[in-house]
């Protein structure tokens, strides 16, 4: 009988101990999140199928996104700023360098104890037909800037299970991802803004809007032989100083574009480290008190 409870214990106990175990590595781990209650707004009818592919030179992309999500990279609690950053991959509305300018980042943030949240934003299906994708930017990244602000709110809302602060969230976006970061800073409710953000090489891409004065701090990067952004990202630029703003700019003899968390040799290699000497200016990176 003693043998038979003492089973019948084990029996109960290694599974709830490997349910612990898998729970810890969970924590450890990143958490993935649907962004929206139910189905998106306005792509209801989308019937295109999510697809994932590696590219040689930058890694995992994803294509024909239908159900945004946000995966979250929280440090340690022993380290935790309690500061949290959206971070925007970029790919022309048409696929998400998602490791790239991703998931790389949100690692490099994460051990620096800034809680990143990596957006999967909506991606329309790329028709075969379309040979003017950044043409047409404007009107296919309205989903991902749509997600951008949804994004925001589901941080906000889990910020203190997430050891964060609401009023410390960031939005940093690549290239289109730059664009999305764009939308959340000029939406009309001025309280959901980031409360920083920093669009890397990439911004308002077609249609330059008008910016109002008093925008969040906003750190800008490019390259000057970047021949698809450096013109834009100039203009938006001087968009911004004529608001009234005055935004940390760093621009970069060489680079071009696209280069992320690339190692090239150039000085753009070190943009986040100056990111993150940004961040500590600010006040980002010490730790909220107790």
């Amino acid at each position: 009988m003693r043998q038979g409870k003492e089973m019948l214990r084990k029996g109960i106990l290694i599974p709830a101990l490997i349910a612990s175990f898998i729970c810890l590595a969970g924590a450890a781990s990143a958490q993935t999140i649907n962004i929206w209650p139910g189905n998106p707004p306005g792509s209801e009818t989308w019937t295109q199928h999510e697809t994932t592919e590696n590219d040689p030179s930058v890694g995992t992309v994803v294509r024909n996104v239908v159900t945004p999500t946000l995966t979250a990279f929280l440090p340690d609690k022993e380290h935790a700023s309690g500061t949290g950053i959206v971070v925007a991959p970029g790919g022309a509305c048409i696929l998400l360098a998602i490791e790239h300018e991703g998931f790389s980042v949100a690692r490099w943030l994460q051990a620096k104890g800034i809680a990143a949240f990596v957006l999967k934003y909506r991606i329309p299906e790329q028709k075969q037909d379309d040979a003017s994708p950044i043409a047409r930017m404007d009107d296919t990244c309205k989903y991902g800037i749509a997600d951008g602000i949804q994004a925001l709110k589901v941080v906000r809302e889990h910020a203190p299970e997430w050891g964060i602060s609401p009023d410390r969230v960031g939005f940093m976006g690549f290239s289109a991802g730059g664009m999305v970061t764009a939308g959340t800073l000029l939406q009309s409710d001025a309280a959901g803004r980031p409360n920083f953000a920093a669009p890397i090489y990439g911004g308002p891409y077609v249609t330059m809007p008008a910016f109002p004065a008093k925008l969040p701090p906003l750190f800008l990067v490019w390259a000057q032989d970047d021949d698809l952004a450096a013109g834009m990202m100039a203009r938006f630029y001087q968009a911004l100083l004529a608001a009234g703003n005055k935004p940390e700019v760093h621009i970069y003899s060489a680079g071009g574009h696209g280069f992320g968390m690339k190692t090239q040799g150039t000085t753009s290699d070190h943009w986040i480290e100056e990111f993150y000497e940004w961040l500590q200016a600010q006040g980002l990176t010490k730790p909220l008190p107790k």
